[in-house]
């Protein structure tokens, strides 16, 4: 079972690309998109804090309003859906939230919990760490959700060409999330451009 499973994953790596043409006939429902968004929940992220925040553009007429903030992309319109990656700057306010239910249900003592919030509370007293938790922390759920729409049969597009101060302010976002990218999901209206990987012996260097 676990051979297979491994298998399976190492195919999805293999056969995810980024797409940028969708068949904008094609529609996915908010119960499948609401499931691949919890299986990018499940990334791993710095004290468990989870520094992500999805924002969903799943109707025409939401489509339509990104579309001038992306520079008129033709997959913002012709995807089944948009999610908007934002970074969380002030994740350790979920501290209390990711540590009580393990506090109540005895995985945790409030001592270790206590060692952590104070861990915790000093990297937050730095701005440019808090930055560059959220970029990395939900850069990692956003590679997970487009392997779990790879999964579910769909196609993804990372997409960093967005006005994100436009966006800030259309959409009305908190301050406390900084806006990190797109990721278009449908189905493929034509196979995605060929591409080239570097030899991993280029991209390492082993000590």
């Amino acid at each position: 079972m676990t051979t297979t499973t491994a298998i399976d994953l190492f195919d999805i790596i293999k056969q995810r690309s980024s797409v940028r043409h969708y068949d904008s006939s094609v529609s996915i429902s908010k119960e499948e998109l609401t499931e691949i968004l919890s299986y990018a929940t499940k990334a791993p992220s710095a004290w468990n804090l989870q520094h992500w925040h999805f924002t969903i553009f799943h109707s025409k007429e939401s489509k339509q309003t990104l579309l001038p903030i992306a520079f008129n992309q033709s997959q913002i319109t012709d995807a089944s859906a948009i999610i908007a990656i934002l970074g969380d700057m002030e994740a350790n306010k979920n501290t209390d939230d990711v540590y009580d239910p393990l506090l109540t249900e005895g995985f945790m003592t409030s001592e270790i919990k206590e060692t952590l919030a104070g861990q915790i509370n000093r990297a937050y007293t730095s701005e440019a760490f808090a930055r560059d938790a959220a970029f990395t922390n939900a850069s990692l759920a956003a590679m997970q959700l487009m392997l779990a729409a790879k999964a579910k049969g769909y196609d993804s597009c990372a997409i960093g060409g967005f006005n994100k101060e436009q966006f800030m302010k259309e959409y009305k976002i908190d301050k406390r999330y900084v806006p990190i990218m797109l990721i278009s999901i449908g189905k493929a209206l034509k196979p995605a451009h060929q591409s080239y990987r570097l030899d991993v012996d280029k991209v390492s260097t082993w000590l």
